[in-house]
């Protein structure tokens, strides 16, 4: 049975083991999720393809052959829990992108990304992950989702701090990112990022490496987003650098527990497409980060 079959035969696992971990994460961390965006963020590009809906508690990015549309935050960020409930683009997006992410948007800056690459109708969205640190990524993971993420609003978050980077899904850990300073392997620490999101067309690479583009007669095309709160240290190394008694400071949140390996490992095993530790082709020698907990 291939990773396709088993983003269906799975659905059922998928929702049984959701359900037994939502006390995992969020219950030990209440998040606002009716914050209004502009208390936390405005749009950063095209204004008339964007939409304010509910009293300004969701917002629409729209695109269309003239524009995308992104938005940012007011405050950049080191260290915290960053959370964004977002509907992507349904039916046929294929080469449409939805990005959420952040960025220190320096010469050698420091990003976490998610990328929400477009499908065509009935084929299962895919995730696109990375991290860069010092203006340097090359660590990209692919994976399904085990639900369409079309129908409702899911969570996607980020868990940093000194130690790690965790990439959650509805309180799912799709990824962890270790601090490996000690093989020489730079971390995101040291540049406050701010945090962004935009929908644009990537129809040169985003769906099957470029060969379904964009079908404008699907435009426009809608993206959705509410849960505008942010839980994190504003400022810079000064401010965020010193313990402060900040939660995700705790000894809990410094490493990966056994409960959050089994997860990562059924995520891995029954969702995962591509994996820049196993790609022998672009590296002959396997990254030394890899397989690092």
């Amino acid at each position: 049975m291939g990773v396709h079959d088993t983003v269906f035969v799975s659905a059922t696992t998928a929702v049984l083991l959701v359900l037994m971990i939502q006390s995992s994460l969020a219950a030990r961390l209440p998040i606002k999720s009716d914050v209004p965006f502009a208390q936390n963020y405005y749009v950063r590009w095209a204004d008339d393809h964007t939409r304010m809906l509910n009293g300004g508690t969701e917002m629409h990015l729209v695109l269309d052959k003239a524009s995308g549309a992104g938005f940012g935050s007011r405050t950049k960020y080191l260290f915290g829990h960053v959370s964004m409930k977002i509907k992507l683009v349904p039916k046929d997006s294929a080469g449409t992108v939805t990005a959420f992410y952040m960025s220190s948007e320096t010469d050698k800056h420091d990003e976490l990304d998610f990328e929400f690459l477009g499908n065509t109708s009935g084929q299962p969205y895919i995730v696109q992950t990375n991290v860069f640190a010092n203006g340097v990524g090359n660590r990209e993971q692919r994976h399904y989702l085990w639900f369409d993420p079309t129908q409702d609003f899911h969570s996607y978050s980020f868990l940093w701090n000194k130690q790690q980077i965790i990439f959650y899904v509805d309180d799912v850990p799709l990824r962890v990112h270790k601090n490996n300073e000690a093989i020489g392997i730079p971390f995101p620490k040291s540049q406050p990022m701010g945090i962004y999101s935009s929908l644009w067309n990537g129809d040169d690479w985003a769906t099957r490496g470029g060969l379904e583009k964009i079908n404008w007669d699907h435009a426009p095309f809608v993206a959705a987003y509410k849960g505008f709160s942010v839980d994190a240290c504003a400022g810079g190394v000064e401010s965020c650098s010193a313990p402060r008694g900040n939660w995700w400071e705790q000894e809990a949140f410094q490493s990966t527990d056994e409960e959050t390996k089994s997860k990562l490992k059924w995520v891995k095993d029954n969702y995962m497409i591509y994996d820049y530790c196993s790609d022998g082709k672009r590296f002959p020698t396997t990254p030394a980060d890899c397989g690092q907990f």
